[in-house]
């Protein structure tokens, strides 16, 4: 596991003290966040969090206002300056992920889509 200083991602307090609830309700206070991406959602690419105890080789370990956030090295390069936060609307709450290397995102807000070195849309499987 790679420890960072820096922080390569980051989470909002208001974020962190969520996770901090979810963590506790599942009686894993010593677990992790881990924030990955994946092919798929509307706009090429869509985000996933999930309550992990695991460390795997190569992941990226980000601890920021109580809470560890681990990144696999696949997913890093997509989520390398975002910011994890929490948002409240009439249908509800969740985590959303405002990502600067995100060239467009979809109205639900869960899927985005990069640009490569040419400017060209990433789609899925690329």
């Amino acid at each position: 596991m790679v420890e960072t200083q820096e922080a390569v991602i980051r989470i909002t307090p208001l974020a962190a003290e969520k996770a901090k609830e979810i963590l506790a309700r599942y009686g894993k206070e010593h677990a992790a966040i881990r924030v990955y991406v994946k092919s798929g959602g509307c706009s090429g690419f869509q985000y996933g969090m999930a309550v992990d105890e695991r460390e795997l080789e190569g992941d990226t370990l980000v601890e920021m206002h109580g809470v560890r956030l681990v990144v696999d090295p696949r997913s890093l390069p997509y989520l390398v300056g975002s910011e994890i936060d929490w948002m409240e609307s009439l249908m509800g709450g969740g985590f959303t992920v405002h990502n600067p290397n995100a060239a467009s995102t979809c109205g639900c807000g869960h899927s985005f889509r990069t640009k490569d070195q040419e400017g060209e849309a990433r789609t899925c499987g690329h």
